[in-house]
């Protein structure tokens, strides 16, 4: 983690730290969110799942809703992702659903600017920053709809 800025090493902790308010007592798969927003406040989420799966919500779309809650979806500046299996140390970098990737592409559109995205491995071994185009390329947005 030491090519990380201060500012992103916090985002990264933040992220680990929101993993153990996970609920995910049916995949044991915990995964913690952190987002930065322009005026450096964060914000986290953490995966809730549901006992029929499909109503699981993601820690990237938690962490996004809640930036939403508060009116500041445009503010979103980074994020950080990290996620890992619950009660074992992993050194795996986790890498948003594809889901997660549509749901950050539209914050991204709203923002009107890229955010990075840093996955890190919950052991804190290693961290990689993504840009959404190389996550999601030729990603759909509001600009298909006729929306800037």
């Amino acid at each position: 983690m030491s090519d990380l800025t201060r500012d992103e090493q916090q985002l990264v902790a933040a992220a680990r730290a929101a993993m153990a308010h996970a609920h995910a007592p049916y995949t044991r798969f915990a995964v913690g969110a952190a987002l930065r927003l322009t005026d450096g406040t964060i914000l986290t989420g953490s995966n809730f799942e549901n006992a029929s799966y499909g109503l699981s919500l993601c820690a990237e779309t938690v962490a996004i809703a809640a930036a939403n809650a508060q009116g500041r979806l445009r503010d979103i500046a980074s994020i950080a992702v990290t996620g890992g299996p619950m009660g074992a140390p992993s050194n795996e970098v986790i890498t948003p659903c594809g889901r997660c990737r549509q749901i950050i592409k539209e914050a991204q559109d709203m923002a009107g600017r890229a955010l990075p995205i840093l996955c890190a491995a919950p052991s804190g071994e290693s961290v990689k920053r993504f840009d959404l185009d190389h996550l999601l390329p030729d990603a759909f947005g509001p600009a298909n709809l006729g929306i800037s």
